[in-house]
């Protein structure tokens, strides 16, 4: 089991969601974030003074899948929240050693 970590632009969450969708991923977590990477953030005019803005809005993505289903929805997460553009985002693969239901107590693949 593993869980997806993608960090996005904000207008690609529904694509993102959509196409998971269609790929049998159902649980995804969604957070609103902010940060910056190479795009070092840009410079806004307010009320006539001109501000950087370092941190840029994104939305953080967390998607718990099988090990079976990992590569198709990393390869579905690139294709949906890609714009060939600076700031498309990252996505991060993390190992999950266990997963619980808390309703019924199943473990493991089974509580995805």
């Amino acid at each position: 089991m593993k869980l997806i970590t993608a960090i996005i632009k904000a207008n690609k969450v529904d694509d993102v969601k959509n196409a998971l969708s269609k790929i049998n991923v159902t649980g995804i977590t969604l957070s609103e974030v902010k940060g910056f990477g190479r795009q070092k953030g840009h410079k806004e005019v307010y009320r006539g003074t001109e501000i950087e803005v370092s941190f840029l809005p994104k939305s953080k993505l967390e998607i718990a899948v099988t090990d079976e289903q990992l590569d198709e929805a990393i390869n579905v997460i690139t294709q949906a929240a890609r714009t060939n553009e600076i700031g498309d985002g990252k996505i991060f693969v993390t190992d999950l050693t266990k997963v619980i239901r808390i309703r019924t107590g199943e473990t493991g693949p089974t509580a995805i």
